[in-house]
């Protein structure tokens, strides 16, 4: 029989959880104080579920909890909290609970649905939802400790109704976390927009925020939706939220406290039901300090804090990432000796992922489609992990000769392939030799790419400057694929 532990010092709650849980057949033992949780007998004792009170006359909630999950590790604990201690139960969640819910019970159906949810899940089920979470997104959870535990926090948070703020150093995936907690939470099949709030002008942003009316500044020649609108029912990232000017944090506070806006040049007052994820790479404590972000605001955003650990913290995670990313171009095949990716491993990584990311892209544009082994000796980093300027000496080899060689044995097979169709006296498919000269285009194009690339060392805008062509005409006739950690430039979608 499942034995279920309820911990709270309002009897009446004790009993009436009892009776529920009694009624569908669970066996309920049911403790008012910290002192009646120690005089348990758990040797004797095993529970598969507690639900326990933050709020204790003798000792809080979380103490028990840490004891619980030393004496029994394997039984699933629910928090009950208030609102206002929302936060506390998320630090609750960080310890080992599985979940919490809030006081009072308004919804009993839901209350017996999480808790029977609970003790029907598995471990294994579990993590093979948010591992497929995860792929879904392009988010890499590896093996490292910190990052494993962000995500499970992560992943029992986003279920709630509640606002989160990712911080972390630019380019550690922010907007792919936040992604996670998207396609984890209730929301999954609604929208997920995002805005960077550093790369637009204050008025832009609020008419991307909050929407315009006709007529409400110049240009505005028809009404728009905002995103608060547009993503009522989703998800909205707002990124770099420490770059919003203080007019946008006040109308941004506004909506948080009172789920209200108005578009510009309105005075109709429209609701939102958006869930909020933002982020940042700034610290917003120093920030507040410095008078640049709104305190009240902090608090608004910080219901739910993660903090997303760099690179250089997770380093038995890097030759995952580089697998991630070297599979995306499935027409290049190369590789890492153990030594290289030792190197790799040394070096800090001051961009994160999105460094990492860009590298392997650039190993990926100046390399054969040969396969080439990259040994430590070709990485352009000096023995004590810092990043030099040195080309790497496989793209320099790739570069002259076997450039030239590759080029011309190309053009000597297609010169003698369109010679061959052009002597027949049989019936010629035209479309097919108009075909292999558009093929000629683009290898040609590519190969001055590549050369080009070799006097820039990697640098695209650089040989997309001297070429005269734009970076989508070269990433196009490099058939580049991006990694999972590019600049996406947070689209955002409007619909009117």
């Amino acid at each position: 029989m499942t034995n279920i532990l309820i911990v709270d010092d309002e009897k009446e709650i004790g009993t009436f959880l009892s009776h529920l849980f009694t009624s569908k057949g669970y066996r309920v033992t049911v403790v008012n104080s910290g002192n009646n949780f120690s005089a348990i007998d758990f040797n004797k004792q095993c529970f598969h579920a507690a639900m326990i009170d933050l709020k204790l006359p003798d000792i809080d909630g979380l103490s028990l909890l840490k004891h619980l999950k030393k004496l029994q590790p394997r039984c699933k604990a629910i928090i009950m909290t208030g609102y206002s201690t929302i936060k506390t139960a998320v630090d609750a969640i960080k310890l080992g609970a599985s979940d919490y819910i809030e006081k009072p019970f308004d919804d009993i159906d839901l209350l017996e649905k999480q808790v029977d949810n609970l003790l029907n899940s598995n471990i294994t089920s579990t993590q093979q939802h948010i591992k497929d979470l995860a792929s879904k997104v392009g988010l890499i959870i590896g093996q490292n400790e910190k990052m494993n535990q962000l995500i499970q926090t992560a992943y029992k948070v986003a279920k709630k109704n509640v606002n989160v703020l990712i911080e972390g150093e630019t380019g550690t995936g922010k907007e792919v976390l936040s992604r996670f907690i998207h396609q984890a939470s209730q929301r999954s099949d609604e929208s997920f927009i995002g805005v960077n709030c550093g790369a637009i002008s204050e008025s832009l942003l609020e008419s991307e925020l909050f929407g315009h009316e006709k007529g409400a500044f110049t240009g505005a020649t028809q009404p728009r939706k905002g995103l608060f609108e547009i993503a009522s029912k989703g998800t909205l990232f707002l990124d770099e939220i420490a770059e919003a000017s203080h007019s946008i944090q006040v109308k941004l506070l506004r909506v948080l406290e009172t789920r209200e806006f108005m578009r510009v040049g309105s005075g109709n007052i429209l609701r939102t039901d958006t869930r909020l994820v933002a982020a940042t790479n700034e610290n917003l404590q120093e920030a507040i300090q410095q008078k640049k972000f709104r305190e009240d605001l902090f608090y608004r955003l910080n219901v739910v804090h993660l903090n997303i650990p760099p690179l250089r913290d997770r380093k038995e995670d890097i030759p995952l990432l580089i697998d991630y990313c070297l599979h995306w171009n499935p027409n290049i095949d190369i590789s890492f000796s153990d030594n290289a990716i030792e190197v790799l491993q040394n070096y800090d990584w001051p961009g994160n992922i999105r460094e990492l990311s860009n590298f392997i892209t650039r190993i990926e544009t100046l390399a054969d489609s040969n396969h080439t082994v990259f040994t430590a000796d070709d990485l352009p980093f000096s023995d004590n992990g810092v990043a030099t300027s040195v080309p790497v000496k496989k793209i320099k080899q790739f570069n002259t000769k076997n450039q030239e060689s590759h080029l011309e044995r190309y053009l000597q097979k297609w010169i003698n392939e369109i010679l061959t169709a052009f002597e027949q006296k049989d019936e010629i498919n035209l479309e097919e030799v108009l075909a292999q000269v558009k093929q000629l285009e683009l290898e040609v194009g590519k190969a001055f790419i590549l050369e080009t690339l070799k006097d820039t060392l990697g640098n695209r805008k650089e040989a997309a400057k001297r070429l005269q062509i734009t970076m989508r005409k070269l990433r196009y006739l490099l058939n580049e694929k991006s990694c999972f950690l590019e600049d996406s430039g947070t689209k955002s979608v409007h619909k009117q």
